[in-house]
Order: structure tokens, then C-alpha cells, then sequence
């Protein structure tokens, strides 16, 4: 990403790209923080997880699909946008570069520029525009991610995440196992949750924090394990794990709150949604005075509008992205981002 003089701050409209795994969106904001379109497609596999390069495909087969319909929402025509943002990373790599070959394309077609923007930044950014937030410790927890981070001297700092596999991921696939399936438009997640409400057992399961970071796979063999056995009911394991899941992301939470002693704290990422973890995150937050912010699950799960109002922040600060340097990042990570705009959102 290159860095120029600072643009002007008249109103821009920016349309975003996200494709980094199994969601196609195309978000397109105003520079005033005004979402005018957000439409995402989503790749559904018939079963098992994400496949890649049918994610792939399934996104350039619905591209213009959801460009067009995202135009139609914000009803504007496409020479009224200023610029292009797109999700160059971290994410699988088929799914990155058939987003990003669309985002190139529109720039060169539109002659408007083009910005790159990592994908976790983008959930921080949105998460901090629709909730308020100023400098919050973030907590952001998904299938592919799972990170604990807060801003520090220009940059995200990773204060804990993932050893292994992401908290998302850990939960659908102890899902998948149990035999459990999406019901009633509700997301396999979201059917633990329901079946972990009627839990009245605890089970203990492996709880591993080493230091500030975190191993969910000892924890998934285990359960998986117990499901197997067939020695407890579904109710009781599916409440165990997930209490055990969350207890884990709470933990590290809390100490990163305790030692940064930020005034917040931002839930974002598609497990967000889960009330259980919404409350136990809630009650760090207000032991350690700072308010408790959770993204909506429009904005919490992968969206191009993210996409968008991050590309502004970073365009309105001079970074662009020539089209030779945009080459998808399959593992840029948060804490390599420079993000100047922060120190502007803070004092705004």
C-alpha cells in the first residue's frame, strides 16, 4: 500500500468488496459513515466445511449478481463512486483473488483508486462506526479467527489469539459431530447455544490458555470423544463445551482489558451473536468499568460494507493500492497493518 498527501475530506462514496471465505458482500458507504447498500451472497457447501475453490467459484458466479443489486439499494450509478476497497487478506486464497480480480477491474474501468484492506481491521473499523466505540479492546471471534487485540503506537496489537483452530470453527465442527444441522434458518452455532440452555450438568473438558493465547483442539478431541461414549446427554456436553469455550475467550479478554485499562470493549466476528458469551463478556467489562459494545450480526459477520468504510479511513489518510502491489495476503496479520486514521477516530 502506497502512502500519499492526504485527500480531501468532501464526501466520497466508496464500494467494498469481501470475499475472504464462504461470503461474496458488496458494502457501499458514504465517507459520513452512511451505509447506503450492504448484500452479501453466501456459498453454502452441501456438507462438511468450506470448500475453496467452490467458495471460489460460487463468488464469480454471483459478483455481478450482487453488484448489481448492491447499486440498485445505495440507487446510485457506478460513475458516482470515488473509490474501490477491497479484502486483500487474510483469508483462502481462491476466494481472495476472485474478489480481488473484480475490485481491479472496476478501478481500472471507473479510473478510481483502489484500496486494500485487511479483512480484521475491516470487523474492528465497522464494529467501532455501529457501535460508537472509540478505543476498545476487541475481542473477535469467528470460524477463522480468533483474536484479542487493542490499538496501540499506530497499530492493532495482538494481545492473545488462537494456537491452533479458531472458536468458530471448534463449535461447528463439535457441531457437525454431534449430528447437528442449521434449523429453521438458524446457523449450527446457534443450535449449540439453544441446546446448551437446557444443560444442567457441568462436564469438565480441557481449558487451555497458555500465557494470553489460546488451544481449542484439545478441548474439540475431548468432546468429541464424550459424544462418542454416548455416556452423557447432548444438552450437558453441548453446555459444557461451550461454557468451557467461552470461559477461555473471557479470560484472556478480561487481562487484556485489566492491563490495557481501555474504556471498552467490542465483541465482533460471527459467534457475537451467542447471548451466553454477550453476558459473560458484559460482566468483565463493567467489573472493569468500561462499556460493553456488541456488533450486530449484519455487521459482525463478514460484509463488504466493512470492506468499504475501512477503504475510506485509509484513502482519507493518503493509502492506496497500486494495482502492481495488489496482490492477495492469504496471512496478513492484524498487528502488520499501520493505521494512522485511529488517533483521528479517538479524539473525534
Amino acid at each position: 500500500m502506497s502512502s500519499g498527501r492526504r485527500v480531501s475530506t468532501g464526501t466520497l462514496r466508496c464500494l467494498g468488496i469481501e470475499s475472504t471465505a464462504d461470503d461474496f458482500g458488496v458494502g457501499i458507504l458514504s465517507s459520513d459513515g452512511e451505509v447506503l447498500a450492504n448484500v452479501v451472497s453466501t456459498y453454502i457447501p452441501e456438507k462438511g466445511g468450506i470448500h475453496p475453490r467452490e467458495a471460489a467459484r460460487h463468488h464469480a458466479e454471483a459478483a455481478g449478481k450482487v453488484l448489481i443489486e448492491a447499486l440498485e439499494e445505495a440507487d446510485i450509478s457506478p460513475d458516482e463512486i470515488d473509490l474501490i476497497a477491497f479484502s486483500q487478506g487474510p483469508g483462502m486464497g481462491p476466494c481472495l483473488r476472485t474478489g480481488a480480480t473484480v475490485a481491479r477491474a472496476l478501478s481500472a474501468y471507473l479510473k478510481v483508486p483502489l484500496v486494500g484492506v485487511n479483512h480484521l481491521v475491516a470487523h474492528i473499523e465497522i464494529g467501532k462506526l455501529t457501535t460508537g466505540a472509540k478505543d476498545p479492546v476487541t475481542l473477535f471471534v469467528s470460524g477463522g479467527s480468533t483474536i484479542i487485540s487493542a490499538f496501540e503506537a499506530g497499530r492493532y496489537r495482538i494481545f492473545g489469539e488462537t494456537l491452533d483452530i479458531a472458536a468458530g470453527n471448534c463449535i461447528d465442527v463439535f457441531a457437525r459431530e454431534a449430528g447437528l444441522r442449521p434449523e429453521k434458518g438458524l446457523p449450527v452455532a446457534a443450535v449449540v447455544e439453544n441446546l446448551a440452555r437446557r444443560g444442567r450438568r457441568f462436564i469438565p473438558l480441557p481449558y487451555v490458555v497458555k500465557g494470553m493465547d489460546l488451544s481449542f483442539s484439545g478441548l474439540l478431541t475431548a468432546a468429541t470423544q464424550l459424544l462418542r461414549e454416548g455416556r452423557h446427554s447432548l444438552e450437558d456436553l453441548c453446555f459444557s463445551f461451550q461454557e468451557v469455550v467461552f470461559s477461555m475467550l473471557t479470560e484472556v479478554t478480561e487481562r487484556a482489558l485489566a492491563h490495557t485499562e481501555k474504556p471498552e470493549v467490542l465483541l465482533t466476528g460471527g459467534v457475537a451473536a451467542n447471548r451466553r458469551l454477550q453476558e459473560m463478556i458484559r460482566i468483565i467489562a463493567e467489573e472493569h468499568d468500561a462499556r460493553f459494545c456488541v456488533v450486530s450480526k449484519e455487521y459482525a459477520l463478514d460484509n463488504g460494507a466493512m470492506i468499504a468504510w475501512t477503504g475510506i479511513l485509509a484513502y482519507r489518510c493518503g493509502l492506496t493500492t497500486p494495482i502492481e502491489e495488489s496482490q492477495v495476503k492469504l496471512r496478513w496479520r492484524l498487528d502488520e497493518v499501520y493505521a494512522p486514521w485511529v488517533e483521528e477516530l479517538k479524539g473525534g
